[in-house]
This record gives structure tokens, sequence and C-alpha cells, in this order.
């Protein structure tokens, strides 16, 4: 009874895929672009539309700006554009030269000689040099900067006691040899080294401006860029404008002259204005609706793999769960994550029990035992450790589960809480946040049990993922301290042999996941819609997508492209009642 009760719920949460209603049927239309051959990598004039403007959503509004300060997913993009680091990225996400035109590595793996482009510019025309790297760095490790990602320093000489403040930034192993030229020393080799470059917290900031404007120098009218585009506009929970840096070294390639992005939560909002032309680019795409876009807008929708994880953060630093691992892994053992990716999230999503998702070269995520059972045998065992935790039907857990602002992870949030009870009776109360506050709260630890979590990779690598759960990391927001599992990533940080750094790596992944400070429900996919005509881009595993390497065609005659399509079902209440407080 419990199960059939559980899929009637997950059911009704997903939606009505087949609803319609001939109210509101209405006349579409599918967009066909122009075939375009290209001539020397740009495709001819004649083939591009009048209009080079691209509007992308891109999610939650972005906390900053400031490259060195800002988080998630929305601000990359829009930093990607804006900034270039000594590294960048092709379209399939190979590592090239950015700012820096090319390279040497020393035998050893320990030093790293960046040479400038001599006609790298500032969007105020001013030269980019070497010292504008040196300040960033020691920008970047400066405690006062406060920066989420300092850990990503961590492989550079000095770092480690810059960034306590027992050495002066000076003294980060960064040094200008000359006006164009970059050295970068390192404490041990790192493979992943030249990926780390490409991340926003590597990116050159304008000295002049910063000392000028302070906290306030990444604003419109203040912010200086050195990458293809430069602010223009923000208008708050509007949009972002962004404008051609008529100095970028290659703004003669680059087609898009302005790029708007827009700060659209609801999916089926955003879907909506991608519906009515808007939106060239859909941040997401409601979960429902994945049968009724592959029929109406089959041309559109793009679905691909993505290197991230989607779980549940627990605070240890509070109770229930400072001493509570049975209770932990109670609440792990009795999600379904099968019925979660077919019934909820419904895009191909792949159910996961590692914390590393599927597709790093050469490593093989470490999954608990229990993966292999059955969900029934899970669910015996997790009621057992509930059970051993001091809970059960006279006692019934009562947490709080948070989660950012968004239909998809409402509906994850409604179906883990559903289970929770079902099996459990656990009685769960959920909390939506705005982003900056989700994210402000997460960090302090203050008033968090469990949340909405997920982690895309910075760069190709495992430790990327694993380093997270360093008790001094930054954005361990679960409070997870183990000092063997420190000495683990200590020791990854210095091998030098493949093999061994993998095994190392596998080992400290289990040994974290037997403390279970998360939960993996599910490895991310990218799910969205492009418009046709949008051309000079391609799907990657890290899902970076630069404007600058994208141009819109002309598309086809109206004649040419005519097909009747209905509106999208409307969604369904889903049930409220595993929750004592969603709001």
């Amino acid at each position: 009874m419990k199960t059939a009760r559980l899929l009637i719920s997950l059911v009704l949460l997903a939606g009505c895929a087949e609803q319609t209603d001939e109210r509101h049927a209405a006349v579409g239309r599918e967009i066909v672009p122009v075939d375009v051959s290209l001539i020397d990598g740009r495709p001819p004039a004649e083939a591009l539309a009048p209009e080079q403007v691209l509007h992308r959503g891109n999610g939650q509004e972005p906390q900053t700006l400031d490259p060195h300060q800002a988080e998630g997913v929305p601000s990359s993009n829009i930093l990607r554009d804006l900034f270039e680091g000594l590294t960048a990225e092709t379209t399939s996400g190979r590592i090239i030269p950015g700012a820096a035109q090319r390279w040497n590595i020393s035998r050893d793996g320990l030093v790293y000689t960046f040479h400038l482009r001599r006609d790298g510019r500032w969007s105020n025309g001013d030269p980019v040099t070497a010292k504008d790297f040196v300040y960033s760095f020691q920008r970047v490790a400066s405690p006062e900067t406060a920066s989420s990602y300092i850990h990503m320093l961590a492989p550079i000489k000095n770092a480690g006691a810059v960034v306590t403040g027992e050495l002066p930034p000076q003294q980060l192993g960064v040094e200008a040899l000359d006006e164009f030229t970059v050295q970068i020393s390192l404490d041990s080799p790192t493979p992943y080294f030249l990926g780390l470059l490409n991340h926003s917290v590597t990116y050159p900031v304008h000295q002049a401006s910063v000392e000028t404007h302070g906290s306030e120098f990444s604003r419109p009218g203040k912010l200086v860029s050195n990458g293809a585009y430069q602010l223009s506009k923000w208008v708050v929970r509007s949009n972002i404008e962004l404008v051609k840096n008529p100095y970028y070294w290659d703004t003669d390639n680059t087609i898009i002259r302005q790029v708007n992005y827009y700060p659209i939560e609801d999916q089926s909002t955003e879907l909506q204005r991608y519906r009515s032309g808007e939106l060239d680019w859909t941040d997401e795409v409601p979960s429902n609706l994945f049968e009724w876009l592959q029929k109406n807008l089959p041309s559109d929708l793009v679905v691909t793999p993505w290197l991230g994880s989607y779980y549940l953060g627990i605070n240890l630093t509070r109770e229930p769960f400072l001493e509570g691992l049975e209770l932990r892994q109670a609440l792990a053992l009795a999600i379904d994550r099968d019925i979660l990716t077919e019934k909820v999230t419904r895009f191909g999503e792949i159910p996961a029990y590692a914390f590393l998702p599927e597709g790093i070269p050469d490593y093989t995520p470490q999954a608990p035992e229990w993966a292999a059972w059955s969900q029934s045998d899970r669910e015996q065992e997790a009621v057992r450790l509930y059970s051993i935790a001091g809970y059960g039907p006279d006692n019934p857990l009562q947490i709080e589960l948070r989660y950012n602002s968004g239909e998809n992870n409402k509906k994850v949030a409604l179906a883990v809480a559903s289970m929770w009870k079902q099996i459990l009776g656990v009685e769960t109360t959920l909390i939506n946040e705005e982003w900056k506050v989700f994210l402000q709260n997460r960090k302090q630890k203050a008033v968090t049990q469990v949340f909405r979590a997920g982690w895309i990779s910075d760069y190709n690598d495992p430790f990327s993922f694993l380093e997270l759960l360093h008790s001094e990391n930054g954005r361990n927001d679960y409070g997870y301290t183990n000092s063997s599992y420190d000495v683990l990533l200590n020791d990854v940080a210095g091998e030098r042999v493949p093999v061994r750094r993998r095994r190392l790596m596998e080992a400290a992944e289990r040994m974290m996941l037997a403390d279970q400070p998360v939960i993996p429900l599910y490895t991310y996919v990218t799910k969205r819609l492009v418009r046709p005509t949008l051309k000079g881009w391609e799907n990657n595993i890290m899902d970076h997508h630069y404007s600058k390497h994208m141009y819109r065609v002309k598309e086809l005659s109206k004649d040419a492209a005519s097909t009747e399509s209905q509106e999208p079902p409307v969604e369904s209440e889903p049930p409220t009642e595993p929750s004592a407080g969603d709001s």
C-alpha cells in the first residue's frame, strides 16, 4: 500500500502531460534555419540574420559579477562572456589559449610560464598585462577578499600560508617576468591546472577600477572587463545586458553584438517567454513536459549529459545530525532514486548512489554496497537504522528541508519528503528560499538541517568534487570534518603517478560516503530549448557555452515551416500532505 500511494502521489506530482485545454489551442511554427557552410570558420554574410542579439534565460539572479566572489552557474555563465582567463575553451570544451597566447611547462610540472597576447585589451582600451594577473591572483588569495573559491588556488606555491594570513599575498607563487609574461609556480604537479585557469576565480580584474570603486567596481558603468563583452545594463530581476567589447583581441570574429541574460526562476514562465519569441535559450524546462516538448518542439529540445551531481547536503554542526550517522544513513536508504528520475525529473537523469558522476576520465565512482540492493531491502534497512537512531511512530523525526526557488527543485523536495514520510514517518517542513538567501544560510550553518545541493564540476577531474568536503574548503556547507579524509586529499594533491592518484581519490570518496554528509540523488543532464537558428555552439559535458562562439542565421519562410502546436498542459497542484510547512 505504501508503494501504491507513493506512485499515485508522484504521478500527480509530475503533472498530467497528456492533458490539454482546447480553449488554449494555438497555431505554432517550427523554426527552420538556412543551411550554412562555414568559410574559414565563419558563416557567409548572406546567411546571417540581420539582428545579432542573443536572449538567454539564466535561472537565478546573480549575487555579484565580481569574478572573485561570484558563486553558482548563473554568475559563471555571464562571467565567461565578460572576462577571459589565461586559458579558454573551444565549443566542445577543449582547453585552448585565452588571454595567454601560449605557455611552457617545466619538466617537473611545477612551473607554468604564460606569454600574454600583445593585443589583449581591457574594455576601456588599457592593455592587459602580467601585472594585472599578479594583482588578481593576490586579490583572490587575500583573506580580505573571502572568496568562496579560494581553495582552487591551493596548488599554487605558498597559497595555503597566504590564505591563512601567515604570509602576505605578495608571497604567492605568481609573478610578472616582464610586461607580458606571467609565471606561476606550484607546490606539486597538478594535472588539471590548465583547466583551473578558465574558472572565474582566476580571471583578471582591472586594478584601477577596483581601487577606485571598491565593492561597486562590478556594477554597470564601472566594470572594466577583458572578455568579448562588456557590461551595459543590470536591472535586478529583469535582465543583464552585455555588448561587444570593441577592444577585445578577437572582436572582429565575434558576431553576436549584444547578449541579454534573464533571471527567470519559474520554468513555466521561461517556457512561455521562449514560445513567444522573447528568448533564444532557456536555462531549463519544466520536468513534467518532456513528452509534450518532444512532440511539439523536437528541433528545439536539447538534452545532454552534464558533469554534475544533484544531492542533499546535511548540516553536521547541528542536531539532529551531530552524532547521527544511523539517522543520515536511514534518510539516504529511504529514497527511491528510480522513481525520482522516472516519475519526477523525467529527462534521462541517472540515479546516483556515488557522489561523483560517471563520465570523468579514468575514474570509477564509488557507490556504497547497498546501491546493489533492491529498493525493498534498502527500505527495511532504513527502518532498522531509523529505530537505532531513536526514532519511530511514537517519536517521528521532525526536520527542515531547504531548497532554492525553482519548480524542479520543489518537485524533488516534495518527492523526497513523501518518501521519508511513507517509509519512516519523518515529518518534513519544506522551506523555499531565494538564491542569495539560500547560499548565505548554507554557508552560515546556523539554521540549515538538510538542504538541496548540486555541484557542476569546475574542471574535468574528480578532485573538483572531492575537495568540496575538505574541512578547510570554503564551500563545505556541511560542516564535514574528517582528518583522514583531509590527509587523503592532501596526498592526492602531491601524487604524480596517475594510478596511485586515482586509488587515493576512490578511497576518499568511499570514506566520505561512509560518513554520509551528503545524500546523492542523481547525475545531472542539461535540458533546455535552443532556437534552431542559433549556431556556433556544441553540446559539451561541462555545459560551458560562450556567446562569442555563436551567431544567428536566417530562417526559412513561414509557409515552409508551418505546423500546428497545442499549448502545454496546465500542471496540476502537487500533493501537500508530506510537507508541514512548504513555503
